[in-house]
C-alpha cells in the first residue's frame, strides 16, 4: 500500500474536490459534459484508493483492485440521482465495495458455477436491503421464500462464495504462540487402523511419556480437537499444542 503509482496514476498528486465543485461538476455530467465527467472521476480517485486499503490483506494485485474500484466509481457516477438528498461519497462507497467484492468472488481459486454465484449475489442483495430497511439481520427462510428456492440452496450458495483459508491460518494466539485452524478440526481419518500399519511408529509410541501418549492417542486415534483434549484433561489448548508437537518430534527422531 506504499505504492505511489497505481495503474499509471500518481496517487501522491490526486486532486481533492470540494463539495461545491462536486455538485457543479455533477450537474454538468448530467447535461452530457464529458470533460466534467473525466474531471469528476479524477477528483474521486482518492475515494477508490481509500477503499482498496480495506482489501489489502487479501493479497490481491493493487493495480487490479484499483481498476475494478474505478469501474465501481464510474457506475456510481452514471447512476447517481441529484434529486436525492445524499452526498455522492455515501452513494459511491457501497457501489465501489460491491464491484471489488464481485471481482474477488469471480476470481476465486475455487470455481463456482454461475447459477450458484448469481443466487448468492441475489441473497446478499436481499440481506443488505433487510439490514438497511428493517435494521435487523436476515432470516434464511424469508430470503428463500422471496427467491422461491429451498433454504438449503440459499445456505449452499453463500457457503460456495466464501474464500478458502489455509489450515495453517492462526485461529488465535495465546501468549506468543499461534494456534491454527488445523488445531480446531477433528480428524476422522487418522485412526488406529492406519497408525498400526506402521509398526515402527507403534513402537516409537511406547517410548513417549504418559502425557504425550495420551495427547497423541486422543488427537490421532480418537480424532479429538485440541480444544476438546484441553477441556478433558484440564489444561490450556496452547499446552496441548506444545505437548503434541513435542511428542511428534520425539516420534520422528525415534523413527529416523
Amino acid at each position: 500500500m506504499n505504492k505511489v503509482e497505481i495503474s499509471g496514476v500518481n496517487t501522491a498528486k490526486l486532486p481533492l474536490l470540494s463539495a461545491e465543485e462536486k455538485e457543479t461538476l455533477m450537474k454538468k455530467i448530467k447535461q452530457g459534459d464529458t470533460q466534467a465527467r473525466q474531471q469528476f472521476i479524477h477528483g474521486n480517485l482518492r475515494l477508490v484508493l481509500s477503499i482498496i486499503r480495506r482489501f489489502n490483506a487479501k493479497g490481491e494485485n493493487l493495480d487490479d483492485l484499483f481498476q475494478v474500484g474505478c469501474i465501481g466509481l464510474i457506475k456510481a457516477i452514471d447512476n447517481f440521482d441529484l434529486s436525492q438528498n445524499v452526498q455522492f461519497s455515501t452513494y459511491a462507497v457501497p457501489m465501489i465495495i460491491g464491484e471489488i467484492r464481485r471481482y474477488l468472488r469471480d476470481n476465486n481459486t475455487i470455481r463456482v458455477s454461475r447459477s450458484v454465484r448469481d443466487l448468492a449475489y441475489k441473497v446478499l442483495a436481499i440481506k443488505d436491503r433487510i439490514l438497511t430497511e428493517a435494521q435487523r439481520e436476515e432470516n434464511i427462510e424469508e430470503i428463500a421464500k422471496e427467491l422461491q428456492v429451498e433454504k438449503e440452496e440459499v445456505i449452499i450458495s453463500l457457503d460456495a462464495i466464501q474464500e478458502p483459508i489455509s489450515l495453517q491460518e492462526p485461529a488465535y494466539s495465546e501468549n506468543t504462540e499461534n494456534l491454527c485452524i488445523m488445531d480446531q478440526v477433528s480428524d476422522k481419518k487418522n485412526n488406529d487402523e492406519l497408525w498400526t500399519q506402521k509398526l515402527t511408529i507403534a513402537e516409537a509410541m511406547k517410548r513417549l511419556n504418559e502425557k504425550e501418549k495420551m495427547i497423541i492417542n486422543k488427537r490421532f486415534f480418537e480424532g479429538r480437537t485440541q480444544m476438546e483434549v484441553a477441556e478433558e484433561i484440564g489444561i490450556s489448548q496452547a499446552q496441548v499444542s506444545r505437548l503434541e508437537r513435542t511428542a511428534i518430534s520425539h516420534i520422528k527422531r525415534i523413527y529416523k
